[in-house]
């Protein structure tokens, strides 16, 4: 296993599994903070897996999508429509990146 495909199987558990379960989790001040930091670390282990795979020659492109949303995230409101709309197009783009990032030509 590669290191770019380590860091997108860490940061797709992250995206699915916890930031997606974070607001359900904690007590009512907690929960912003972890949700917050799970972003921050989703959005830089997409940054680090996308660096990554274009190292290994790996098409990296298909990460950005992914990366785009998530920094756009900022420009919704949490509770509303457009905040839930996004997190879902983000780990559609994450997800759909992660399967053309895989793989490794050559290899």
């Amino acid at each position: 296993m590669t290191p770019h495909q380590l860091t997108l199987l860490v940061t797709g558990t992250l995206l699915t599994v916890l930031l997606g379960l974070s607001l359900q989790l904690g007590r009512r001040g907690g929960r912003r903070r972890v949700h917050h930091l799970l972003f921050f670390l989703v959005s830089a282990g997409t940054l680090l897996a996308a660096a990554l795979a274009w190292r290994d020659g790996a098409r990296a492109w298909a990460l950005l999508p992914a990366l785009a949303l998530l920094l756009s995230m900022p420009r919704t409101r949490p509770g509303r429509a457009d905040h839930w709309q996004r997190a879902l197009a983000c780990a559609a783009a994450f997800l759909c990146g992660a399967l053309i990032a895989w793989g490794v030509p050559g290899r």
